[in-house]
């Protein structure tokens, strides 16, 4: 472990990944260029040394059976109920806090992070941590990146097929005189665990979360075949920029 965490500030990082994918089936351990999508985000939590536990939610065996060689946990198998289309990554990271909770486990910090985020880094998890601990009131620190062009500028397609702005006002207005906009990443979400105790309404994108700023080319949202092929593209971009790096 890191000087960011010790004994007295556990740490632990829980993987949402159940085994159901429509738009991409066996999404969570489809080959990634050259290993299961999952394996990268349990390799950076494992490089970051800031975990007690790694855990991973699934209701698959397949799934427990590649997340646990490549050195995460599944101490429990996810009930059905909360593995359907309809339940949120928030619901099975709830249910495995209540079941550690049960076994007299107390973290002070619980991180979830996407199995889906092949492009994460420890060091951002790290600094996520670390301005997280430094605050005084906020209750999270979330991956955010900034949107490629001004929001006030798009515009939705309507049922005629016709090009309707959201916000006509803005027609005239320039790009740079307009405020930058950002995004969830979908990489991972710290969470002070006391803090959240005394405050159920944090997830509402409010003053108790701090924003962990990603640059846009690590951030890769992956629902389509489109996004899995934009991704893949960009990892092994970044990787032979590493390379180029290393060798001088």
């Amino acid at each position: 472990m890191s000087e960011l965490s010790d004994q007295s500030d556990r740490c632990i990082a829980i993987i949402p990944a159940r085994g159901g994918s429509k738009r991409i089936p066996r999404k969570n351990i489809k080959n990634f260029a050259g290993k299961p999508l999952i394996s990268y985000p349990i390799t950076e939590a494992l490089n970051s040394g800031l975990f007690d536990r790694i855990i991973v939610s699934t209701d698959d065996p397949e799934i427990e059976k590649i997340a646990k060689a490549y050195g995460a946990e599944v101490p429990i198998m996810r009930p059905s109920t909360l593995a359907d289309d309809h339940t949120g990554s928030g619901e099975a990271v709830n249910h495995m806090m209540e079941w550690l909770e049960l076994q007299g486990e107390d973290y002070s910090y619980y991180c979830t992070l996407y199995a889906t985020a092949p492009l994460l880094q420890a060091k951002y998890l790290q600094r996520g941590l670390k301005i997280l601990k430094e605050s005084d009131d906020a209750v999270s620190a979330i991956s955010v990146t900034s949107m490629p062009f001004p929001v006030h500028r798009t515009f939705e397609i309507t049922e005629e097929n016709r090009l309707k702005m959201f916000w006509p006002e803005h027609f005239s207005t320039r790009s740079q005189d307009l405020p930058e906009a950002y995004q969830d990443a979908g990489q991972f979400y710290w969470v002070d665990r006391q803090r959240e105790m005394g405050n159920k309404d944090h997830y509402g994108f409010s003053q108790h979360i701090i924003p962990v700023v990603l640059p846009r080319y690590r951030v890769q949202d992956i629902d389509t075949p489109e996004d899995w092929k934009t991704a893949e593209l960009m990892y092994k971009a970044l990787q032979m920029a590493d390379d180029e790096k290393q060798n001088g």
